[in-house]
């Protein structure tokens, strides 16, 4: 979660399970009365989920595909292959959380390192930060 300032303040990773668990906790997970956006990667009936709450609450919803975030923030050769992403994604992800975040990271997931980049990706697209490249190159 990004504040409209370009602060950090707070990423994580975690596995719900199953589709009926996370359908549950995701009114929860959006229950901050300042959230004004939510930047989803991927679709089909996860994405339903998230919009129906995102609608609920009038949050605005932006999605995104990986080729298309991935393409803003690593250069080509960063991501010949989706390991090669994923690794470039840590090493982003980490320089975003020393110059964003208040708390560093003491370990970090590849699935956490890519949803702050998206994040990044969508503070971008909302005009809260003009250039990503500046923040993590």
């Amino acid at each position: 979660m990004y504040s409209s300032g370009g602060r950090l303040l707070w990423y994580r990773s975690h596995n719900y399970g199953s589709k009926s668990r996370l359908k549950k906790a995701i009114p929860n997970l959006l229950a901050d009365e300042d959230l004004r956006y939510l930047v989803i990667e991927g679709g089909g009936p996860l994405l339903k989920m998230w919009t129906q709450e995102a609608e609920r609450k009038n949050i605005e919803l932006i999605t995104t595909m990986a080729d298309d975030w991935r393409k803003d923030i690593l250069l080509n050769r960063e991501q010949r292959s989706g390991k090669d992403a994923k690794q470039n994604a840590i090493t982003y992800a980490l320089l975003v959380i020393n110059h964003m975040a208040e708390n560093r990271a003491t370990s970090l997931t590849d699935d956490a390192a890519e949803a702050i980049l998206i994040g990044l990706w969508g503070m971008q697209k909302v005009g809260w930060i003009r250039d990503v490249g500046a923040l993590i190159k």
